[in-house]
């Protein structure tokens, strides 16, 4: 069964293929989406505009998904929500220089949040430079709660049914 399209979307940093390939490409996993009604697993590195350009153009609206291991800014969380889509915050709020993610964090309401390890890498403090694992998951939830001024548990139960409700043809057993 499939649950979901991705992880797609733009990457300019390191240039590995030209920018217009990568949005042709792009554009036809989002029409995939929409076509299966699958949401998207969004990867987006220095592309920002480009990637909710064609979530916006192509997903006319009705494309869904989740901003994958968000390292955007305020402004890209809000454009990513605009679209309707989740905001998944990995160990990377928890670097000492990461203090726009952090800000960006605050402005998502707790129903779009989604917490990830995106192992094997981007360990959090304590375990950066580690190898991640999914046990490493507890240190971004609770920068979440602590940013957010909840419990650690409200932010489990909310980031879990979030994940239900994104990923809607996974059964909970």
């Amino acid at each position: 069964m499939r649950l979901g399209i991705g992880e797609t979307g733009l990457d300019y940093h390191y240039n590995h293929s030209p920018a217009a390939e990568q949005q042709k490409t792009f554009a036809t996993h989002v029409e995939a989406a929409l076509e299966t009604d699958l949401p998207l697993i969004i990867h987006t590195r220095e592309a920002d505009d480009d990637t909710i350009r064609i979530i916006r153009d192509v997903g006319q609206g009705r494309a869904r998904g989740v901003m994958h291991c968000f390292s955007g800014d305020p402004a890209l969380a809000e454009r990513s929500l605009a679209q309707g889509f989740y905001i998944s915050f990995s160990g990377i709020i928890t670097f000492k220089k990461a203090e726009e993610i952090r800000e960006a964090l605050k402005y998502v309401p707790m129903n779009r949040i989604l917490v990830e390890t995106d192992a094997p890498y981007l360990a959090p403090v304590p375990h950066r430079g580690k190898r991640n694992e999914p046990s490493f998951v507890v240190h971004t939830a609770q920068i979440v709660a602590q940013l957010k001024g909840v419990p650690v548990g409200e932010v489990a139960k909310q980031t879990t049914d979030n994940f239900f409700h994104l990923f809607n043809k996974i059964q909970m057993s």
